[in-house]
């Protein structure tokens, strides 16, 4: 069971190290990156941070060389920004569950009549036919009460005070 420590620190290094490869990483091998999770060491020595990559093969293996080579420099983005005893050493592992859900959705939309799945894993499309749309739902049934119309008074005549209102006022009820 990991404490709850390792998992404040695993949070703490995910959102340095994501923050790290998008505003200050300069190398045009690391684009279209995203941190998925990170896995800390129970001594806090070594994370692998989990990555997800957008782009064919050649593209995943340019930005995983890029990531190594810039692990030294996100170690000391760690160091600075975190206080602990050791700045634990990053090492990248490429995430593929993103990759095989948008997999698993394409098959389904091939492979399911009517297209149903396309249409709920791709956004709408401008040029594709607008979906059935439901009828407006119908106002709820008032009750008696509120179909009363407002009190009306003749125009710049103040309403009826009541007596209630008297005792909350200088004036004596009639």
């Amino acid at each position: 069971m990991t404490s709850r420590r390792i998992l404040k620190a695993a949070e703490a290094i995910r959102e340095v190290v994501s923050m790290a490869i998008l505003a200050e990483i300069k190398d045009p091998r690391v684009q279209g990156v995203t941190v998925t999770q990170v896995e800390v060491a129970a001594d806090m020595r070594s994370a692998k941070v989990h990555v997800s990559i957008l782009g064919d093969e050649t593209r995943t293996r340019l930005c995983m060389a890029g990531l190594k080579s810039a692990a030294g420099f996100l170690q000391s983005r760690l160091a600075s920004r975190i206080q602990t005893r050791y700045t634990p050493r990053l090492e990248f592992v490429l995430d593929l569950g993103v990759k095989r859900s948008i997999q698993i959705a394409e098959i389904l939309a091939r492979v399911l009549p009517g297209g149903s799945a396309q249409a709920a894993t791709t956004p709408h499309d401008e040029t594709a036919p607008p979906l059935a749309a439901s009828p407006p739902p119908h106002p709820a049934p008032q009750s008696p009460l509120e179909r009363q119309p407002p009190e009306q008074t003749p125009a710049g005549q103040p309403p009826a005070s009541n007596a209630t209102d008297a005792t909350h006022t200088n004036e004596l009820p009639p």
